[in-house]
């Protein structure tokens, strides 16, 4: 068998293997802020979750912290939003994440969402560690 008609052969599997890697973009749930913590404490809970990630915080603004992760050839940009009752993480942005969208539905590579997953579960471990 050729070269030429093996790669013929192999494309569709290689595309198939590509589209598996994105995602729905969801943004998370909001993380709620149960206890009696300090506005203070907040940005402190979510800068300490992103800098153990390796996120970069950019900018900090009353209610806003902004960040982004640069991973290889891969960056990712989110704001996190914040109130007395709640965290919001929404995504801003990326480069070489597959990010599209598709029938109106936004998709990224799926690591990114493993990515905010483990921020939520920092930032939710460290509201309880500072409230306590």
């Amino acid at each position: 068998m050729s070269r030429l008609r093996l790669a013929a052969l192999l494309l569709p599997f290689a595309l198939l293997t590509m589209a598996f890697r994105q995602a729905p973009l969801v943004d998370p749930p909001p993380i709620a802020i149960t206890a009696k913590i300090s506005p203070d404490n907040v940005v402190k809970a979510i800068k300490m979750a992103l800098v153990h990630r390796g996120w970069a915080v950019t900018a900090v603004k009353p209610g806003e912290v902004d960040s982004t992760l640069n991973l290889r050839d891969h960056t990712a940009r989110i704001a996190i939003t914040y109130d007395a009752r709640k965290i919001q993480i929404t995504y801003v942005g990326s480069t070489n994440l597959k990010y599209e969208v598709k029938k109106g539905t936004p998709y990224i590579h799926k690591n990114y969402l493993g990515w905010i997953e483990n921020l939520v579960t920092d930032i939710q471990g460290n509201l309880l560690l500072l409230g306590s």
